[in-house]
């Protein structure tokens, strides 16, 4: 009998290569059931003739088959639903009232089975066929498991070390969802549980209270009320990520930050109401995609911080020809060469690099966060962007000095020293613009640490600066076409400190916010 309701109180059907089509639960019912019986031609001999299907309100499912003599009405369903509805228990295949005794009996092991994990399921039947849904005859309880993937405990961690909370809502018993968060290493002590009775007289004050805890398991809920677990937690401020595959599941995942449905057990409509599909229905992908999208959150933000910084040493000489009436210090070849030559491709190269070791040990992010923050441009324009103008300013001075100029002596543009402190000023750019690549690579992490050859792009568009500048200094053919002059290496040198100076200072930089000083992280963090 246990058998025969697992295959006809059933939708799920098995193809031809012996796998199951349809709902997990039913499919793992009609698996077992094919190991003992012949599921193709039981069904074939027990024509149904009524179905009352399954919901999240009344927790149970009943057919009414034929076997062509007499109908039979098989029931499949919560136990504490079935119990109710049964006045006998079928005892060594005798039929016979059930007692205190029984329910006692039947209730222990139904604990047993939910505290080890297991989603139990309660068969049950009877031959009136009547409107009444009463009198059944209590047959069995099924325990069945779909334990967590190996790599799910890991997940949940990383998501609690992300700042992110991981609270479970389902349709399951209470001992079983807690069996289960602790398998997946959601709940480490107390859990705080809920279920959808209890939801229905909660307060919306409470819940919000309720939310606030950690271990947090709802059992026993239905899809309404986790659509109102959903909306609570909006209210509260928080991003709400929601993953599902049942049609129970798609209002909540409708109206989550981002719904996320199972691509290969997922119903079409939860597929349909979701954002996005997971193709693997693998909890730990989500992690990922996380991680993921802080790693290109903190790339674009390293590319920007990276390109805006050579636009102060850029601009800077252009004021200080007007304001102070001095030559030229860079024209305007030498800054397109800059901008669409030495910094783009290690600029590409900040767009690739890998996430920091501790991308998944931060909070998220406020919500109205932006990639161009005050921090970001004060430490582009106000700090770096100044220590590279300091640079050429103090290569293109002392080349001049050491030439002989006077303040206030007019060169003409083709004039040697001209030409020469014009070229410093430019390489002095190029030289800092390669340590600030290097110090964009990270936002926290030393780059000693992350190591300063692991990003081969970064290190093939430093090589590309230091190629171009080569050329466009010593190569005599590009001197006419750039406005250049050759320069001995004391004079190339002259910009190193301030590279150097860059490079450490922003080591220290980092180095005070991950000892949580909060004056470095709150003004000198980007």
């Amino acid at each position: 009998m246990l058998l025969k309701i697992s295959v006809l109180c059933n939708n799920a059907r098995l193809d031809d290569k012996g796998y199951y089509i349809g709902d997990p639960t039913e499919g793992a019912l009609i698996l077992f059931a094919n190991d003992h019986i012949d599921v193709s031609k039981l069904n074939v001999g027990n024509k149904r003739l009524q179905e009352s299907p399954f919901d999240s309100k009344t927790k149970r499912m009943i057919t009414v088959n034929s076997d062509g003599e007499r109908a039979t009405v098989y029931m499949k369903g919560a136990p504490e639903i079935v119990f109710k509805m049964s006045s006998h228990i079928l005892i060594d295949n005798e039929v016979i009232p059930m007692e205190q005794k029984h329910r006692y009996e039947i209730e222990k092991y139904y604990e047993r089975l939910a505290s080890r994990g297991e989603r139990v399921l309660a068969l049950a039947y009877k031959e009136e066929i009547d409107s009444k849904v009463d009198n059944f005859i209590f047959v069995a309880l099924v325990g069945m498991i779909d334990p967590p993937r190996k790599e799910i405990p890991d997940a949940i961690a990383r998501c609690k070390s992300a700042g992110i909370k991981v609270i479970m809502i389902t349709g399951d018993y209470s001992l079983t969802a807690e069996a289960i968060a602790r398998l997946a290493g959601m709940v480490r002590d107390k859990a705080n549980m809920m279920t959808g009775k209890d939801l229905e007289h909660t307060s919306d004050d409470r819940l919000k209270e309720f939310l606030k805890k950690d271990n947090i398991i709802f059992a026993r809920t239905s899809p309404m009320q986790k659509l109102k677990i959903v909306t609570t937690l909006q209210a509260m401020g928080d991003v709400v990520t929601v993953t599902g595959d049942g049609v129970n599941d798609a209002p909540a995942i409708k109206n989550a930050d981002m719904g996320v449905a199972m691509g290969v057990i997922g119903t079409e409509v939860a597929k349909e109401a979701a954002d996005m599909v997971l193709l693997d229905d693998n909890f730990a992908t989500i992690v990922n995609a996380v991680e993921e999208g802080r790693t290109v959150f903190n790339n674009i933000k390293k590319f920007i911080a990276y390109i805006l910084t050579s636009n102060v040493p850029e601009i800077l000489p252009f004021i200080a020809f007007v304001l102070l009436g001095i030559p030229l210090p860079l024209t305007v070849v030498l800054i397109l060469s800059i901008d669409l030559g030495t910094d783009l491709l290690p600029a590409l190269g900040l767009g690739v690099e890998q996430p920091e070791h501790d991308v998944m040990n931060r909070p998220p992010r406020p919500r109205d966060e932006r990639l161009l923050t005050p921090n970001l441009l004060f430490m582009s324009y106000g700090i770096i962007g100044m220590l590279q103008a300091a640079a050429g300013f103090f290569s293109y001075f002392i080349i001049l000095y050491r030439g002989g100029w006077t303040w206030g002596q007019e060169l003409a543009s083709t004039d040697p020293l001209y030409l020469k402190a014009v070229t410093a000023f430019f390489a002095s750019i190029v030289i800092c613009q390669i340590a600030d690549v290097m110090i964009c690579r990270t936002r926290r992490e030393s780059v000693f640490t992350k190591g300063l050859f692991t990003n081969k792009l970064v290190l093939a568009g430093i090589a590309s600066e230091l190629i171009l500048l080569s050329i466009i200094v010593y190569n005599p053919y590009t001197h006419k076409l750039f406005g250049t002059h050759p320069l001995t290496l004391f004079e190339l040198s002259l910009s190193v400190p301030f590279a150097l100076w860059i490079f450490f200072g922003d080591e220290i930089r980092k180095m005070l916010i991950r000892k949580d000083v909060k004056f470095v992280e709150r003004y000198f963090s980007w």
